[in-house]
């Protein structure tokens, strides 16, 4: 079976097809992180959905171009610059900075291009530029350039392709300058915004007079600087549908750049909202974590990235410390599983077994289907127990095994990498070797009690005993 996704656009489930002639090559854009604050685990949830989708394009031998912006100016960057009176550089890169450590704490690869908005005001002003020639964009009393809605759709363009909008409701000439605005507001919203007092240092100069791009620009103008005026995928999460990936078709796609026939986007996916312990993030009530936050608690990055990609992207996720519990559970399990296998396979290499993988692709070619993905991974796991608990595993057995999980993790991104033994750790391991030999038990207890405080636990091999993380 052919990759399926589901398409926001045609509201459907698709077969996959890049714009590629060659079909080779993906243009993938996924907008990032808005640099205000440390990134919480709701807006991580999308970044793991995205390099998931990456991941598993490039398993299925597609050659990707993975861009994700960086949002480092708009209205909440600059309400945060003027309190802290600092410089708009020195407050973002401190959120950059943590932000990208995270997505290192939670395996995530690194796109092949990282566009900052403020490095790119030129490309924007170009964009504005083109809409003004169209018509379809225009300067407002208050100086600001906005995008008509309604010159968009007399050109014979679509608003509200993404979502259903009732403009029976919308009030003509109604404007919006803030970067964000309410799902039930049908309105012009702002390009260019110009310079106000409380913008501070944070404007650059334009055509249209001193100011700084509004945030829906800074999307289009990179994506297609990158990536071309016509790419395959657009990702994020399912907040963002509108306005703002609305508006995105519509300043693209009104600024008439695209080929004859071409989309701005082909296909349009959106992670679902994500819930903790049942309800909404709020840090009245508890329950807003940063990474930081669970890492604190004890918790892994393989841990919580497993349990971000234990359901389904489009479902609603409950994200509970139980769930966590279970990730952990769930990553010793395969861990301990893989650890054996490796045992006894030793330096023996073979082809990679070919049903879990099947199995796994079926899974995740219908429309990323993780859930299933997991089953045959377990199922996977379960077998591979059964052999080596009945020492039927011999090793070019085990190494196919092992090379199929390491084919499987190149999606999943899960394991831990191979740790070495703390070295007073393994000094206590051989004493308490030494005292079973002698039968002193006690100690021998003592010191199994000593290594499980520290998380960790010896196991009995054919080999010797041998250490492994709780």
């Amino acid at each position: 079976m052919a990759l399926q996704l589901h398409n926001t656009l045609s509201r459907k489930v698709e077969p996959f097809t890049p714009l590629d002639p060659k079909r080779i090559k993906v243009g993938m854009y996924c907008c990032g992180p808005t640099v205000h604050d440390f990134a919480h685990i709701g807006n991580f949830r999308t970044f793991v959905f995205a390099d998931l989708v990456r991941r598993y394009l490039e398993f299925r031998g597609y050659e990707v171009n993975h861009v994700m912006n960086i949002t480092d100016v708009e209205d909440k960057i600059i309400r945060g610059v003027a309190e802290q009176k600092t410089t708009l550089t020195q407050y973002t890169t401190k959120y950059q900075d943590a932000f990208f450590a995270d997505l290192k704490v939670l395996n995530c690869t690194d796109p092949h291009h990282i566009p900052k908005a403020t490095d790119h005001i030129p490309e924007m002003i170009d964009l504005i530029g083109k809409l003004m020639e169209r018509g379809i964009a225009y300067q407002a009393p208050d100086k600001s350039i906005y995008f008509s809605i309604e010159k968009y759709q007399g050109c014979g363009c679509q608003y509200g392709r993404l979502v259903k909008l009732n403009f029976d409701e919308m009030r003509q000439g109604e404007r919006v300058s803030d970067d964000e605005y309410e799902k039930e507001s049908v309105a012009d919203f702002a390009l260019w915004k110009a310079r106000v007092d409380e913008d501070g240092e944070v404007y650059w100069p334009s055509p249209w007079g001193e100011g700084r791009p509004g945030w829906h620009i800074e999307c289009s103008a990179m994506s297609m600087k990158i990536l071309g005026t016509s790419f395959d995928i657009h990702l994020g999460g399912e907040d963002l549908t509108f306005p703002h990936h609305e508006d995105e078709i519509a300043q693209s796609e009104g600024a008439g750049v695209q080929e004859d026939g071409q989309p701005f986007v082909k296909y349009w996916l959106h992670g679902a909202h994500l819930l903790v312990e049942g309800k909404k993030m709020s840090k009245s009530l508890g329950n807003f974590y940063t990474l930081r936050d669970l890492l604190g608690k004890g918790y892994s990055g393989p841990e919580i990235r497993q349990l971000m990609i234990s359901a389904h992207y489009r479902e609603t996720f409950n994200f509970t410390l139980d769930g966590l519990a279970g990730a952990h559970t769930a990553l010793a399990r395969i861990n301990e599983c893989v650890g054996k296998l490796r045992e006894i396979a030793g330096d023996t290499t073979a082809q990679a077994a070919t049903e879990v993988i099947d199995n796994f692709t079926t899974a995740m070619d219908d429309n990323l289907n993780v859930s299933s993905a997991w089953a045959a991974v377990f199922d996977w796991v379960r077998d591979c127990n059964r052999q080596l608990a009945d020492n039927s595993m011999d090793p070019p057995t085990a190494a196919a095994q092992l090379a199929a999980w390491e084919r499987i993790d190149t999606v999943l991104g899960v394991s831990l990498e191979k740790e070495e033994s703390p070295a007073h750790l393994i000094a206590l391991m051989d004493e308490r070797t030494e005292a079973r030999k002698i039968r002193d038990f006690d100690r021998a207890d003592a010191i199994r009690d000593e290594l499980t405080a520290e998380g960790w636990t010896i196991e009995d091999t054919p080999k010797g005993p041998r250490l492994r993380r709780l």
